[in-house]
């Protein structure tokens, strides 16, 4: 049995490029960075970035474009794929990304901050973070702020 799954949750290093494929079939791509915090053998506190290479299609790109901007936090669940090219110089060239095949937008920024009043200190409100899938199907979760 073969496995080939990524998931990441992190932040967009630069807003989502769209373009068309030959066929008019949409397609999205960015940078994301996820972080790790350890502590190394001296006992300090250090972190340790890492950047992929997200790539959308269809419907999934188009709903990308229109909500992600850079630095939106975003998980995106997909499939791990290399390609290999020739360059115009003749030189071998290679790209890792990641192909996702669903993705969830992370919580949109507060405009205003308005002090709750009493019963919702006590029921907090919440927000509805779509899960959206290749297929364009969206599920909805209620998260609490």
């Amino acid at each position: 049995m073969n496995l080939n799954k990524a998931i990441l949750i992190g932040r967009l290093t630069r807003d989502p490029e769209m373009r068309s494929l030959p066929s008019g079939q949409p397609v999205a791509s960015f940078g994301l960075a996820t972080n790790r915090v350890f502590v190394g053998k001296d006992g300090q506190k250090q972190e340790q970035v890492e950047f992929h290479n997200i790539v959308l299609f269809g419907r999934l790109a188009e709903i990308a474009a229109q909500y992600l901007k850079k630095g939106a936090l975003a998980m995106i669940e997909g499939r791990i794929r290399t390609r290999n090219w020739q360059d115009s110089q003749g030189s071998q060239r290679s790209r890792t990304e990641i192909v996702a095949e669903r993705m969830q937008l992370g919580p949109r920024a507060a405009g205003r901050v308005i002090p709750p009043t009493e019963p919702e200190k006590e029921n907090p409100p919440t927000e509805e973070i779509p899960i959206i899938e290749e297929e364009g199907e969206i599920n909805v979760k209620d998260i609490p702020f």
